[in-house]
């Protein structure tokens, strides 16, 4: 039935357009990459079939900009969109216009979106079923009812941006006097990211984990988990290292919160892949529904390591009215899967988000490796976007063989040019506590606070030599692609390019 979609336009940038770039050529499906101004040259324009100019740098401009969007997939005689993640991906509307404009919308329908990808809808309609919410406001969001909210609720709470996830326009209160600043501040973000500056408040539970359930439905009421992903290792309330399965969860309690993700997902009448999140009290082995992500997470790579499925070519095949060919009991994981995020960032300054020139990317390679990225040599950073470069994922037959490949696998990468995240990824896996699975929401906040690398700094006379590299291989870079397939510098045509050591 996928030959129903010929060609799909991919509202998104980065690693997750090339993701769905690779899906499609998977499929035999032609893509369109759209590109704003600043990314005209990147990787993901570089390697589509086709790609389209969508506007300014910014994002309400461009990535944000439906109309233009939906036309540029009319133009170019697409069948679908793929939103990926952040963006419109989450955007109730949007999925509706690409369904007027007779496109299929690689997503959950539009009033899925609107009962869960607005958190305040979500956390209504989950408490008329039987899943236990966290204790929360969801109601008129001007600063006096969000006051009376929060003395009600009591501190410490989050204030949370009612649209959209990445742990944008999200802030922990810890007391009344601070509050009016979380809201301003949580607002600007949420509407910048979002276009939506809605906010809700929840009781914030500072030792719990984070967990979170895929799920998969097709058009015909069949529904399926995919197991869990640990996602408690944050920094700014955005995950930063994931893993499945949970160390945390026996399989009494991974079957109860399945089960609750099920109900969750059914009870709105679910298609396509989504994400059902908890927060796990540890001592008290209990949970409470969170959120719903109406769309692909970042780290759906792990649980694609586990289990052997593609997600992304399951979203495209339930978008075209394939059923699912398995149900839960035949669905199981097999070894240990771990993610850890590369960011354009200096951990040392607060996370402060660093732009300007990859003079260097070497990824890691090796059994069990797989990297996805959406920059390479060369490449500029810039400060319009998430400063995300690439995910470095391992696979492993338990726990601690996972964690050591991850290790290797970073101590394997080069990347000069620009502050980023890696001794401080290095540091985490290999703190006692992180070995032993001892973790929670805040624990990288309470332990990391501090950190500054130990590392040697890398040498001027090398950024020297690879900038110069970098200079040459910008200029040798063809300025137009072959979209026939014939391009000899594809990097499609590099054995193992997406360094896929199992599974997916």
């Amino acid at each position: 039935m996928v030959d129903r979609i010929r060609k799909i336009l991919i509202a998104n940038r980065g690693e997750i357009a090339i993701r769905i770039i690779r899906a499609c050529r998977e499929l035999g499906i032609a893509s369109i990459a759209v590109y704003s101004d600043v990314d005209a040259t990147a990787l993901h324009v570089r390697l589509a079939d086709e790609s389209v100019a969508i506007g300014p740098p910014e994002a309400s401009e461009s990535y944000l900009n439906a109309p233009r969007i939906i036309q540029a997939a009319l133009d170019r005689e697409a069948q679908a969109i793929h939103p990926g993640y952040g963006f419109l991906s989450e955007n109730a509307d949007f999925a509706d216009q690409v369904s007027q404009a007779g496109l299929i919308f690689i997503g959950p329908s539009a009033d899925a979106i609107q009962a869960m990808g607005n958190k305040a809808e979500a956390r209504r309609r989950v408490s008329t079923i039987d899943v236990p919410v966290i204790e929360g406001y969801s109601g008129q969001d001007d600063y006096d009812s969000i006051q009376n909210a929060a003395i009600r609720i009591g501190y410490p709470l989050l204030v949370k941006a009612a649209a959209g996830g990445g742990g944008k326009g999200m802030r922990v209160v810890w007391e009344s006097s601070n509050l009016h600043e979380a809201i301003d501040t949580a607002r600007r973000e949420a509407k910048h990211a979002f276009g939506d500056d809605r906010l809700i408040l929840e009781r914030y539970l500072p030792d719990a984990h984070h967990i979170e359930f895929q799920v998969l439905a097709d058009q015909y009421g069949n529904f399926v988990h995919l197991f869990e992903r640990e996602c408690s290792v944050q920094r700014r309330h955005q995950k930063i290292i994931e893993e499945t399965p949970s160390p945390l969860l026996d399989e009494s309690l991974r079957s109860e919160m399945g089960t609750a993700a099920l109900n969750v997902a059914s009870a709105v009448g679910y298609t396509n892949a989504g994400t059902v999140e908890f927060i796990v009290d540890p001592q008290h082995r209990s949970f409470f529904f969170l959120e719903m992500n109406t769309r692909l997470q970042v780290e759906h790579p792990i649980t694609e390591l586990v289990t052997g499925l593609d997600l992304v070519q399951w979203q495209i095949r339930i978008a075209a009215d394939e059923r699912l060919p398995f149900n839960q009991d035949q669905l199981s994981q097999r070894g240990h899967a771990i993610e850890c995020r590369l960011y354009a960032e200096d951990p040392a300054n607060n996370f402060l988000p660093a732009s300007g020139p990859i003079l260097s990317f070497t990824e890691p390679q090796g059994p069990g490796i797989r990297v996805d990225s959406g920059f390479g040599s060369g490449d500029d950073i810039t400060l319009y976007y998430d400063p995300l470069i690439a995910k470095v994922i391992a696979y492993g037959e338990d726990r601690l063989s996972a964690i050591r490949r991850l290790q290797a696998a970073l101590r394997d990468t080069v990347l000069l040019g620009i502050p980023n995240n890696v001794a401080f990824l290095l540091d985490i896996l290999s703190d006692d506590a992180f070995l032993q699975a001892k973790i929670h929401t805040g624990w990288v906040e309470q332990n990391f606070a501090d950190w500054h690398s130990t590392g040697c700094e890398t040498p001027a006379e090398v950024l020297i030599a690879a900038g110069l590299i970098s200079t040459q291989n910008n200029l040798d870079r063809p300025l137009e692609q072959d979209r026939s397939g014939k391009d000899p510098f594809s990097p499609w045509k590099l054995p193992n390019y997406f360094r896929n050591g199992v599974g997916s």
